[in-house]
């Protein structure tokens, strides 16, 4: 039996596909040993944190489980919960938003998948408008959104050196400006891999692109304000008839349990309400009786800034210090700079680095990190992609303090032994 065009697209190995495939490993044992896993975005268990979410989620068990968990719901999201968010946002901001302005979903990643698939692909004319990714690097999981071939362009970034072993990626406004097709855009800000925050000159570009081109501006705020604050972000959300903002429960504590919205023009929001009701009906219930009281009660605000901020903080400031003390100086080495996050993005710029050479060296070493061409839009053919785009690495720093410090120092172990080998070889 033959997959249709788009069934290959969706069914091919991405690079979210490999870290799940990663995240089962070490689930199942992987044999024996213990394997540090520095490859996903699991956020770590902040005792606070999961605490809370464990008394909220029994809380809505014993009051709100007959109405949430054995009867069908709106698919626009719990009324009780879209109206948490509406006023949640209008204190917060000083918006004016209506529930009109709001879906929930299963998961920031599907709301993605959901909009790339309503404001992209073939036009009137047969010309496949795509989802523009306008700042690479981006997260790995926008890569399998497209659901035709050639529907993902992403745009390749300024390098912007900061000292010997720190830079930063900018958006290419230019680049952005020449391209000729376009039916959405989409980043994650703060961005995962890099853990950097957009700056307002660039925000301004994007929102310019997209009135000009009309056409959703789709910004994912999974790591930023006003929760779950994992970076310190330069920016607050803005509304705007061509933005879509997107919010997750994830990085907060709750991955597993798939519970985001999205805030947006009624006009491109309510085609969302009905593609939700027409694949998946609504999000799960029972844990969006957990979010709205978190919300009422502005308990989320305290968990972001009196544990989830100064956590990953403090993770950061750590592994700054271990990767300087375990790469070598000798090494042409820089990490993304950074206002904190749950990630470390590493590029090494030499012609004997590869990551997917370093990351099979390193599961030989029982260590998962992610390589850093899965956060760039294949194929690798231009030369920026064939070289720095295949000389990056992910370091997830979700894990607990040992590991992270046992994972660098694999790491320097492991390019001290990429190095060796590549000189030997010449």
């Amino acid at each position: 039996m033959q997959l249709s065009s788009r069934g290959r697209q969706m069914s091919r190995l991405s690079g979210i596909r490999s870290i799940m495939e990663d995240i089962a490993a070490v689930g199942n044992g992987a044999g024996s040993g213990e394997w540090l896993n520095l490859s996903p975005g699991n956020p770590s268990h902040i005792p606070e944190v999961v605490a809370a979410w464990h008394r909220l989620t029994r809380e809505a068990l014993d009051e709100r489980f007959v109405e949430s968990s054995t009867r069908y719901g709106p698919s626009r999201g719990t009324s009780e919960l879209v109206e948490a968010v509406v006023d949640y946002f209008n204190l917060t901001y000083g918006w004016s938003i209506g529930p009109e302005n709001v879906v929930v979903g299963p998961g920031s990643q599907m709301l993605s998948f959901i909009a790339t698939t309503l404001f992209t692909g073939p036009d009137t004319d047969g010309v496949v408008q795509p989802l523009v990714l306008p700042r690479l690097p981006d997260y790995t999981g926008y890569q399998g959104l497209g659901l035709d071939p050639g529907g993902i362009v992403g745009l390749e970034p300024l390098i912007v050196p900061e000292g010997r072993h720190s830079f930063h990626y900018a958006v290419d406004t230019e680049a952005l400006a020449r391209q000729s097709r376009m039916g959405m855009m989409l980043l994650s800000n703060p961005a995962n891999p890099t853990g950097s925050s957009i700056e307002a000159g660039e925000l301004k570009a994007l929102i310019e692109t997209a009135e000009r081109r009309d056409v959703p501006l789709v910004l994912d705020h999974a790591y930023g304000e006003p929760f779950p604050g994992v970076v310190q972000t330069r920016l607050a959300p803005v509304l705007h008839s061509h933005v879509i903002n997107l919010f997750t429960l994830s990085k907060a504590g709750l991955p597993g349990e798939r519970i985001a919205f999205a805030i947006g023009p009624a006009e491109l929001v309510d085609p969302m309400v009905s593609f939700i009701a027409n694949s998946a009906l609504h999000a799960p219930q029972l844990l969006q009786a957990a979010v709205e009281r978190s919300l009422r009660t502005r308990e989320i605000d305290t968990l972001t800034t009196q544990h989830i901020k100064p956590y990953y903080k403090a993770k950061r400031a750590m592994a700054e210090e271990l990767l300087t003390g375990a790469l070598p100086d000798s090494m042409d080495w820089r990490l993304h700079s950074s206002d904190g996050g749950m990630f470390c993005w590493l590029s090494i710029d030499h012609d004997w680095f590869d990551d997917l050479e370093l990351y099979q060296l390193l599961k030989r070493k029982r260590m998962f990190v992610v390589p850093g061409r899965h956060f760039f839009v294949e194929p690798l053919d231009t030369p920026f992609l064939r070289t720095h785009g295949k000389r990056c690495v992910r370091l997830s720093l979700s894990c607990d303090e040992w590991a992270v410090a046992e994972g660098i120092d694999r790491l320097g172990e492991a390019l001290e032994e990429l190095r060796v080998n590549a000189r030997a070889g010449e």
